[in-house]
């Protein structure tokens, strides 16, 4: 059930940040993202690619899909024809597969970095030590992605002073490498903030949140 109240609330409070709303409707019914598409939703986040594959053949075709989960390689190829933003480039091997899979489909794909900015080893990205080693390499040699942003997902902890830490990490990396010139590297969107901790991530630099259980309800 979608909470219609509760989303024109966020997208008013968005519109003043210029913040992007990707709406998280992994697990949900089609009905329920086909509401949230008549109230004027066009950002859509999902993190299996089985069940995004599934709903995109299903739902209107000018939906902006988002893939927000950990991608894996051999998964690519099924996302390639019509994803709008792969949240989740979290290795260059990763990167040169998409890249791949792009050319294979006559198309430029849009990717955020994802920054392991979390306490938790299970959360995935590149590290700082990592990111310097990936804008070391030759980028430009990869023609059919655009690297437009980072992603971090912060520690899951009720310190908000420590998830505003770990915000702050991001955005500070996002100013060091947003100053670079490549020519398909045009970092302009930051990543971070969900459903518990968006608007502190709009406060520490956010332009794009992932919010789920607050439109759909718990999962």
């Amino acid at each position: 059930m979608i909470n219609t109240e509760v989303y024109n609330s966020i997208i008013e409070e968005l519109k003043l940040t210029n913040t992007t709303l990707v709406a998280v409707s992994k697990t949900k019914p089609a009905t329920d993202i086909e509401a949230l598409y008549a109230l004027g939703q066009r950002d859509f986040g999902e993190n299996y690619v089985q069940e995004l594959v599934e709903k995109q053949a299903l739902l209107p075709k000018d939906i902006r899909w988002h893939f927000i989960g950990h991608l894996q390689s051999n998964k690519v190829k099924y996302i390639a024809p019509f994803v709008h933003l792969i949240h989740g480039a979290d290795s260059f091997n990763l990167l040169k597969e998409i890249n791949k899979q792009a050319i294979k489909q006559n198309r430029v794909i849009d990717c955020l970095l994802q920054i392991h900015i979390a306490d938790e080893e299970t959360k995935f990205g590149f590290d700082e030590q990592e990111l310097e080693q990936l804008f070391s390499t030759d980028l430009s040699t990869l023609t059919n992605i655009r690297l437009v942003g980072m992603m971090g997902m912060a520690s899951f902890s009720e310190d908000m002073n420590k998830v505003k830490n770990e915000f702050k990490k991001l955005k500070s990396l996002f100013d060091k490498y947003a100053a670079i010139t490549i020519p398909n590297c045009q970092l302009s969107f930051i990543s971070m903030g969900m459903s518990g901790d968006y608007k502190l991530a709009i406060q520490q630099g956010s332009t794009m949140v992932r919010i789920g259980s607050l439109l759909f309800g718990s999962r």
